[in-house]
């Protein structure tokens, strides 16, 4: 056999690496769970506001029905809030700006 020519063993060896990649590249990702949300009432609040309501939601229109001072910093806030609740997938952002319970 000259020096200069591969080995046997090695297309056999670069087949199972291409099966190998092939495997793992098939296999789901798996992301850590969520951490759970802080037990504040505010997100509390959120909840029980699209328990009620009937349509998605923007963050100034929850700050409304919080009966919280219509704000900048206040709506800001508000949709930080949502964002991690969506995160989550306790909400769903149905387009940008506007949320809404998830349905099953």
């Amino acid at each position: 056999m000259p020096r200069w020519s591969a080995p046997l063993h090695s297309c056999a060896c670069r087949s199972a690496f291409r099966i190998t990649r092939k495997t793992l590249l098939e296999l789901p990702d798996q992301q850590p769970p969520a951490p759970p949300l802080p037990d504040y009432p505010a997100y509390q609040q959120i909840l029980a506001v699209f328990a009620r309501a009937d349509a998605p939601l923007r963050a100034r229109q929850v700050c409304e029905a919080m009966d919280m001072e219509i704000a900048p910093n206040n709506i800001n806030n508000t949709r930080l809030k949502l964002k991690r609740l969506t995160e989550r997938g306790i909400l769903a952002e149905t387009e940008p700006g506007l949320f809404t319970q998830p349905r099953p």
